[in-house]
């Protein structure tokens, strides 16, 4: 891993900075061109790439940091999570990354019901904290997982629940507010603290009408600064006035936030409406009933929800194009069933129901859940970006307001998914803007849509800020009038203009600094074909949109990524910092060697390959592709690591060492040389060399046998190079459970002249040109049996996963590539479409822990396994997230410790809860893992199976 890499020489007056940076603090403190390009972007379509960042360690550092940045008139920008959608948390100068050190809970007081929280604190960190006082922080955003409170005080965020519980403006007691100078003040309500800021009691008079006609007219007007809550009516609330500021008034040190109680049974009600301004026009109707939560889906979204991995999971919906989700409160679940119904009474919809809380309902909720991040791609697979995101109405114009923003969007071209909180009358939309060919359309939409808000009465943000993405625009909106009060309330904090400049006040162009558009062009080659992009890797690249799923740890949700990531903590590690890193050297300002640029090497040294993010990234980021890709562009033609040569090729050398197992295995035993073996083959000599069977599988009598059942369901059973050479008895097995579900059997795979490999070796090290020629090879074996009606059975996943995948991808135009992919089957997908009762298990194995493989998990599920264990009579727990190993990677030199630290975060923490459980890995990578640091057995699908068929007979 080793020191990050910097070929920058600093400027004179930065050196000074940096040099007193890193004397005051014991925090980070980053110059280089891979750091400096993971904060070059958030979650918005913008890009500013700072000259240094500062992950202070406490308070003090932060006050140190920006002390030592007015000193020398350096911007400073404050980041959380950098989830922000606006282009709210990227800026020149100085970034301060407050969510890396200071997120700790300070306080929870229960009779109080109120929180004290550092600014770097993750929202479901703090409802879980809550949750045992049964109280919770009101608003919600959908990135709950991965956003910061300084974020949310930061944007003014609110989410569903905002209808019942406010803004997060209304939900804040106190801030401990650092101000340019170093200075802190503590601010409450009242009209002390407003006379402990010089000037600003004067500028509340001077602009008293403006304050009580332009602002607060409706609850999501959150553009530009709410300083109606400084009005003597509104307490004087000038904590409340800087929440929303956006960090350009000054840095968030620590919050007092209300918690509210958590709602005792909510039950949901789903109406169904011809489309979504139809289900706008019923807001009006619904709101006297109090409803918690009234969220808005589309016909279109839910579409793209089913088409996602997770979509055969879609409950059905009521008749409708479009759908309002409306939660309502009682004390037991009778009540809020009885509120939902009367509520339902009054709408007008098409078709409804209602639901107590449990499964069913959330499952409905995650629909809206999941639409949120999918809609990243519009319903026909096209790029959506946000800037128009979250711009919000009075709830009785937002019918009318969807009509015309529909018919602005055709005239245009353009097209996105409406969703959000109706009852807000905040609706969120990303829109597949042009910005391969440029900014003008963004720009003339921008305004368009910002004239049609405004004359509607709205607002241009309603939850998200201005940010970048807005600021320029406000002068639609606000009066000159209220524009100088802005200013002005800016001043009396940040009289220099240095926190967050470009935002909010004397506004950068809405189409200045966009990514997109600054990035070059750069097609699919000989690698990977990038065929969901049509060809094109910079719009690969680019699906990363900054939504950070990968930096939230999701696996008691089934996620698996991002194994490195969940392991260090370290941007770096996350997918979305290998994105931007990537979309950095595309655009060739910061990281400037193109693919052999050290930056994107560093980038992506731990990725695992896990290929996790290609079903859990809502965009359908697929890091693993992008890495092979890397990898063959940066070796073409040149020296390779010692690794691609044995692991790589490992296959190839275990054919070689099968009739020499006796010398390998013994050389195994004996330290001195297994550590010498193991380091001349590139890998860590801490590893285990993996003990060759005394046959492989292609010398048995079993391979060679009949095929047998002429009248049952023919196929073909695949033994990749992992079941033959190092695992015989698995497909042994699975020959045995095939059989007794009365299929014909062909054998395939490793038998001369059938040496059928998916080059997943040659793939994951980036060795793509042979693994074509693998893969042709395959598709040469494979495909007279898939022409003769034979399915394709595979027993390792990932080599499975690979066939169903990466070969269309390498391979898009190959004849009979598609037929051979669509042929492919696991063998609990074979045995879930046949008429056959599978065995009952019995003793142990009635309780089993299953360690999915990464790859099975992206491509294939696991679903049929599970179900197919469950029928057996199996009690299953799941280990979701990955074991670690990944194949090479957790053999290489350089990555066995970031290796045990996945394994022991995931499969072996569980096998330590349950340890009783015996383990199912179908992975030989995951099986390897589990042996080689916990000295723990594990056994394939197929033995488990063969063994209750036995146990039976």
């Amino acid at each position: 891993m080793g020191r990050e890499h910097s070929t920058a020489v600093l400027e004179p007056d930065l050196r000074g900075v940096v040099q007193e940076l890193e004397r005051a603090l014991r925090g980070e403190v980053h110059t280089t061109e891979l750091r400096r390009s993971l904060y070059s972007s958030d979650a918005s379509n913008y890009r500013v790439v700072p000259q240094v960042a500062v992950c202070p360690m406490d308070e003090a550092e932060v006050v140190a940091a920006v002390r030592i940045a007015a000193r020398h008139n350096l911007p400073v920008t404050s980041r959380g999570g950098g989830t922000s959608i606006a282009g709210n948390a990227v800026g020149p100068g100085l970034i301060l990354d407050l969510g890396k050190h200071l997120h700790r809970i300070v306080s929870i007081d229960a009779e109080a019901r109120s929180a004290v929280v550092q600014p770097g604190v993750i929202l479901t960190d703090l409802q879980a904290a809550a949750a045992p006082h049964g109280l919770r922080f009101g608003p919600d955003p959908s990135s709950a997982s991965r956003c910061t409170l300084g974020g949310m005080i930061g944007n003014n965020a609110c989410g569903p629940h905002g209808l019942a519980y406010g803004r997060t403006a209304d939900n804040v007691r106190r801030l401990r507010w650092l101000l340019p100078n170093g200075r802190i003040l503590e601010v409450v309500p009242g009209q002390d603290t407003v006379d402990r800021v010089p000037g600003l009691e004067a500028l509340i008079q001077r602009h008293l009408q403006v304050l009580r006609t332009e602002l607060g007219r409706f609850g999501r007007q959150i553009s530009g600064y709410s300083l109606e809550h400084l009005l003597p009516e509104n307490g004087r609330d000038l904590a409340a006035a800087l929440v929303g500021t956006e960090g350009t008034c000054g840095v968030l040190l620590e919050a007092e936030v209300d918690l509210v109680p958590k709602a005792p049974a909510p039950a949901l009600a789903v109406i169904g409406y011809p489309d979504m301004p139809s289900a706008a026009d019923d807001v009006p109707h619904l709101l006297p009933h109090r409803p918690l939560a009234l969220e808005g889906l589309s016909a279109e979204m839910v579409e793209v929800v089913r088409r996602s991995p997770a979509g055969a999971d879609v409950p059905e919906l009521p008749a409708g194009g479009g759908w309002l989700m409306v939660e309502v409160g009682g004390q037991d679940a009778a009540e809020a069933v009885a509120a939902a119904e009367a509520m339902v009474a009054a709408a007008h919809g098409l078709e409804a129901v209602v639901l107590p809380s449990g499964p069913q309902a959330s499952r409905l909720w995650q629909i809206r859940a999941d639409g949120s991040g999918l809609a990243v791609r519009t319903a026909t697979g096209t790029q959506a970006w946000p800037g128009w995101e979250d711009a919000a109405v009075p709830p009785e114009h937002l019918g009318d307001y969807l009509r015309e923003l529909q018919t602005l969007m055709d005239a245009r071209g353009l097209s996105g998914l409406a969703y959000g909180h109706f009852g807000d009358g905040c609706i969120h939309m990303r829109i597949d803007f042009p910005f391969a060919s440029g900014t003008g359309e963004f720009r003339e939409f921008m305004e368009s849509a910002a004239a049609l808000v405004a004359r509607y009465g709205g607002s241009l943000a309603g939850e998200h800020g201005d940010g970048r993405a807005r600021s320029e625009l406000l002068s639609v909106m606000y009066s000159p009038e209220a524009l100088t009060a802005f200013a002005e309330f800016k001043a009396l904090f940040d009289p220099a203009g240095l926190m967050n400049p470009g935002v909010l006040v004397d506004p950068d162009p809405v189409d200045a600094a966009l990514r997109r558009p600054a990035s070059a062009e750069e097609r699919a080659a000989d690698g990977f074909a990038f065929a969901h992009d049509a060809g094109s890797v910079t719009d690969a690249v680019h699906r990363c949109v900054g939504i950070a799923k990968c930096r939230a740890d999701l696996r008691e949700q089934g996620t698996f990524m991002c194994p490195s990531y969940l392991a260090t903590g370290d941007e770096k590690d996350s997918t979305r910092g290998r994105a931007r890193v990537l979309q950095e050297m595309l655009n060739g300002s910061v990281v400037t060697l193109g693919w052999d640029a050290p930056e994107v090497h560093e980038a992506l040294d731990l990725c695992l390959s896990c290929k996790a993010c290609a079903s859990d990234c809502p965009t359908g980021v697929d890091m693993a592709t992008y890495k092979s890709e890397s990898l063959h562009r940066r070796f073409a033609g040149k020296v390779r690591p010692l690794s691609h040569y044995t692991l790589g090729r490992l296959p190839g050398w275990l054919r070689l060492a099968a009739p020499l197992a006796p010398l390998v295995n013994a050389a195994g035993r004996i330290p001195m040389l297994r550590r010498s073996m193991m380091t001349l083959m590139g890998a860590d000599d801490r590893r285990s060399l993996p003990l060759l069977p005394k046959a492989p599988f292609r010398w048995s009598e079993a391979a060679r046998r009949d095929p047998g059942h002429d009248d049952g369901r023919p196929v073909v059973l695949w033994v990749d190079s992992f079941s033959d050479a190092l695992s015989p008895e698995i497909p042994t097995d699975a020959l045995e459970v095939l059989a007794a579900a009365g299929c014909e059997v062909h054998v395939v795979g490793q038998s001369a002249g059938e040496q059928a490999c998916c080059g997943l070796t040659l793939i994951s090290t980036g060795q793509l040109t042979a693994a074509k020629q693998k893969l042709r090879r395959t598709v040469e074996i494979l495909l007279p049996h898939v022409r003769a009606g034979r399915t394709v059975v595979g027993l390792e996943p990932s080599c499975t996963a690979t066939l169903r995948s990466d070969l269309v991808e390498l391979l898009p135009d190959e004849p009979g590539s598609r037929e051979v992919a669509r042929a492919v089957r696991t063998v609990a997908e074979l045995l879930g479409e046949l008429d056959w009762t599978p065995p009952q298990v019995s003793g142990a194995d009635a309780e089993l822990l299953a360690q999915p493989h990464c790859h099975q998990h992206a491509v294939m599920g696991y679903s049929a396994d599970r179900r197919l264990l469950e029928s057996m009579g199996v009690d299953v727990e799941l280990s979701n997230g990955c074991c670690g190993l990944a194949g090479n990677f957790g053999m290489e030199q350089g990555h066995y410790e970031i290796s045990e630290t996945i394994a022991r975060q995931g499969i072996l923490a569980a096998a330590e809860r349950s340890p009783d459980r015996p383990i199912l890995a179908d992975g030989f990578s995951c099986r390897t893992q589990v042996a080689d640091l916990a000295e723990l057995d594990s056994r394939h699908l197929a033995q488990v199976i063969a063994a209750a068929l036995r146990a039976g007979s």
